[in-house]
């Protein structure tokens, strides 16, 4: 093949490798000089040709036979069953490889290994109740699911803080969107008064003397039916723990009040997280002082932070609907007006459902696309180009 001028170009013209067509007596001499040529891939030449010519010759390499393929798959078969427990990345030797044939890998175990389970106990009893549905802990929140919410009493809080601060007063669905966070989360992230941690502890600290002095000095009340439901949760020996955004010192002197402290087997306050919901931190580190994985917990909130919160950690989430209405909360696993309304049946059957403490996810549904063939890469030439 003649080139009169070469250029910075990757690619020559030249007849394809695997063009084998027939060129017996009979066919005419245009048939062969009538030939597919294909573009081979080259380097770039590092000198300049122009006006000068230039010989290239293309060396024809020998192709893959098809004859080979079922050799090599045979070699490929023979070489898994020869070590079965051993990563198989391919022949050495044939592109395919990743690394030497025999490097381990962790071969997954049937049935899974189940997270509930601590090997560590030596009673097989004790090791089979933790791997069934009644090994489960409770976290409750104290506003608006154990004791009544005062949404409006929160918001007046809020309010005269702004006006004390000479900030403007925010509106209520910037309130709607606080709930539930601490103090200096809300002041930072949201309201945007300041960023400062010195300024951020005295406006929170600010705003629960607020909240405090609003109050008059009274505690909460009790919702109907939980003082029922931790009885009855106690008597099942099933740990409970609660949390919530308040300071230590006033969600303490709130449980003594109401006489519920002997339930409570952690107590989560705002002084125990860097954030609040819909951060799961709360949830996670209350599990933990309960000693159970988060997949064994259940969850009881009355927001859609809440259940957002109770996802986000793996946990189950049954939502109380004491300030929003039934429907707005049916993100959660399930919805109720009171906690009476459940029993310790209702809470076994939902820890049972999926198995979360396996680990397995379940396989996101995928449509078939349509194989479309790559484009071919192949140029035909005709002699008149020349």
């Amino acid at each position: 093949m003649v080139v009169d001028t070469v250029s910075a170009s990757t690619s020559m013209i030249a007849p394809h490798l695997f063009d084998h067509r027939s060129r017996g007596a009979g066919a005419s001499h245009h048939h062969h000089l009538r030939r597919a040529l294909h573009v081979v891939a080259c380097r770039p030449l590092p000198t300049a040709f122009a006006g000068r010519r230039l010989v290239a010759r293309v060396t024809r390499q020998p192709s893959p036979r098809l004859a080979d393929w079922p050799v090599r798959a045979l070699a490929m078969g023979v070489t898994k069953e020869a070590s079965p427990r051993r990563e198989y990345r391919g022949i050495p030797g044939d592109g395919g490889d990743m690394g030497d044939v025999g490097v381990t890998s962790p071969t997954p175990s049937w049935p899974p290994q189940n997270r509930a389970d601590d090997p560590k106990l030596h009673n097989p009893l004790l090791r089979l109740e933790r791997m069934g549905c009644g090994w489960l802990g409770v976290i409750f929140e104290w506003e608006g699911v154990i004791v009544e919410d005062d949404a409006e009493l929160e918001r007046q809080a809020w309010l005269t803080l702004a006006q004390e601060e000479g900030k403007s007063p925010p509106p209520t669905f910037v309130l709607r969107r606080v709930e539930g966070m601490k103090n200096e989360q809300a002041i930072s992230e949201v309201l945007c008064w300041s960023r400062d941690p010195s300024e951020l502890r005295r406006l929170a600290l600010r705003k629960e003397e607020i909240h405090n002095s609003l109050r008059g000095g009274s505690y909460h009340q009790m919702r109907n039916g939980s003082r029922e439901f931790m009885s009855t949760l106690a008597n099942y020996k099933i740990p409970i723990a609660v949390v919530t955004t308040r300071p230590r010192k006033v969600i303490e002197e709130a449980i003594e009040a109401v006489g519920v402290r002997s339930f409570f087997d952690a107590v989560v306050a705002a002084e125990d997280v860097y954030r609040g919901k819909p951060d799961p931190e709360m949830f996670l580190y209350a599990a933990q002082l309960l000693s159970f994985i988060p997949e064994r917990c259940i969850v009881f909130g009355n927001s859609n932070s809440a259940v957002e919160a109770a996802h986000d950690a793996r946990m189950k989430c049954v939502a109380v609907a004491s300030k929003h209405k039934i429907y707005e909360l049916s993100a959660a696993d399930l919805v109720v007006k009171q906690l009476d309304e459940l029993s310790v049946v209702d809470l076994k059957n939902l820890t049972d459902i999926e198995s979360p403490e396996f680990g397995m996810e379940p396989e996101p549904e995928m449509e078939e696309e349509e194989e479309v063939p790559p484009p071919s890469t192949s140029v035909g030439v005709d002699d008149l180009f020349w």
